[in-house]
């Protein structure tokens, strides 16, 4: 993921948890539901863009491998 795309994606689990709180405070359930799911997708993105530059790393290693033989 770009900056950028880590920046929204932190915005996005940010603004959910307000969401939620705010949810909460006020008794409305579904606005606290829709901030929980906010968080959990920003939560999602994160791992995903984590698995995605691990798996990006490792196929740079094996084509450095591969290029030194």
């Amino acid at each position: 993921m770009s900056g950028i795309d880590d920046l929204k994606n932190t915005a996005e689990g940010l603004a959910g948890g307000a969401k939620e709180s705010i949810g909460n405070a006020t008794g409305d359930e579904s606005l606290a539901n829709e901030g929980r799911a906010d968080q959990v997708k920003s939560e999602a993105k994160g791992k995903i863009s984590e698995l995605k530059d691990k798996a990006t790393d490792k196929a740079n290693e094996v084509l450095g491998n591969l290029k030194k033989d």
